[in-house]
């Protein structure tokens, strides 16, 4: 018994001891001091409250997306499609900010809903598609990431284009009542999004826990049918993940626009939703395991912005670092499931299609 707590310690730490040796070795091969880029990383992310903000900040949105993917993960499906989700809320929010007059408070609260329920509807997108078309949600995930990232040029170059003429770049600058409230000029980050994110962990960690939706969604993520036959309804339960996960990336999309740009801008997801993907590749279905993953990735990407600063390396170090830790993760969990008989639960490309309770399945 002893041995094997030992051997999963052991497996624990392994990826991150081989990513850090591979990129200390790179950086070795390009002539620089591996300990030296450590330390100006770490400078990077915490050399005072300005740096620490931006870490958190990007945290924020990666967080937010992170913990709807663990409910689609549990449910035994992928949802590639975060990005377009990220982008519809961020879509609807700006609606709100450019055309809604409220006071402050009301507008924000408003923002916030419109960008959940903008979220889930294009999640909803690829549930229908998955579910009763028989569309795979990787391949549906990406058309619709495709459309919307067109209709948000679109609506910056027309309809919502800045008054001094069109433009590709962003809309006008939003009200500064329509955006989320700094804590401070010295830490400029969201009370409120905090506020949101740890709201969100909590009930999805009870719902996921010690809920009959998260049981419903637990066993339809093993085997939809023999949850079926057990009486789940299990198309519903997938659907309500990527209503769940739409909701927590729509309002990602929001933090963005409301509070990192100002303004809506092309591809203002940031890639944030396809690195929440990594991060629940690596730790599954633990909605704590996904908050702080997401923290230190956002470290690893808030530091890196020094190194050109100060040693002239190129910030997508930090990329190949991220990399690294996702391939040897993966690596050491089929290690895992090999010595000691378990892995993680992860979507499968090829997963079955979801049984109709006439037994007749769809696509």
């Amino acid at each position: 018994m002893k041995n094997k707590i030992w051997l999963q310690a052991g497996l624990v730490l392994l990826p991150i001891i081989i990513s850090l040796v591979v990129t200390a070795l790179l950086i070795i091969a390009v002539g620089s001091n591996p300990i030296e880029v450590f330390e100006k990383s770490w400078e990077g992310a915490f050399r005072n409250s300005t740096s620490f903000a931006g870490v958190v900040n990007f945290w924020i949105p990666l967080a937010l997306c992170s913990l709807g993917l663990v409910v689609t993960f549990s449910a035994g499906m992928w949802n590639i499609g975060v990005e377009g989700q990220m982008l519809i809320g961020a879509i609807f929010a700006s609606w709100g900010a450019q055309f809604v007059i409220l006071p402050s408070p009301l507008l924000i609260g408003l923002e916030i809903l419109l960008a959940a329920l903008g979220g889930m509807a294009w999640a909803a997108l690829v549930g229908v598609l998955r579910l009763r078309l028989g569309v795979h949600e990787i391949f549906g995930g990406v058309a619709l990431n495709a459309i919307a990232n067109v209709l948000t040029i679109y609506l910056i170059s027309g309809p919502w284009q800045p008054p001094e003429g069109g433009s590709a770049q962003s809309t006008a600058p939003f009200p500064t009542d329509a955006l989320l409230p700094g804590i401070s000029n010295e830490f400029s980050v969201s009370a409120l999004a905090i506020g949101l994110v740890i709201l969100g962990f909590i009930a999805l960690t009870i719902a996921l826990r010690g809920s009959r939706w998260g049981l419903q969604l637990k066993a339809t993520g093993k085997n939809a049918v023999s949850a079926l036959l057990l009486g789940i309804p299990t198309q519903r339960s997938a659907l309500s993940a990527f209503l769940v996960c739409g909701a927590f990336a729509g309002i990602a999309g929001a933090y963005r626009v409301l509070f990192t740009y100002g303004s809506l801008r092309p591809l203002s997801s940031g890639g944030i939703g396809f690195l929440a993907l990594l991060v629940v590749l690596l730790v599954g279905t633990r909605t704590l395991s996904a908050l702080l993953t997401a923290l230190i990735f956002s470290i690893i990407l808030g530091g890196s912005t020094r190194l050109k600063i100060a040693l002239q390396l190129d910030p997508s170090l930090a990329g190949i670092l991220q990399g690294l830790i996702v391939l040897t993760v993966l690596l050491t969990n089929g290690l895992r499931a090999r010595l000691l008989g378990n892995s993680a639960p992860t979507p499968t490309v090829d997963s079955p299609p979801f049984p109709t309770p006439e037994g007749a399945p769809h696509g």
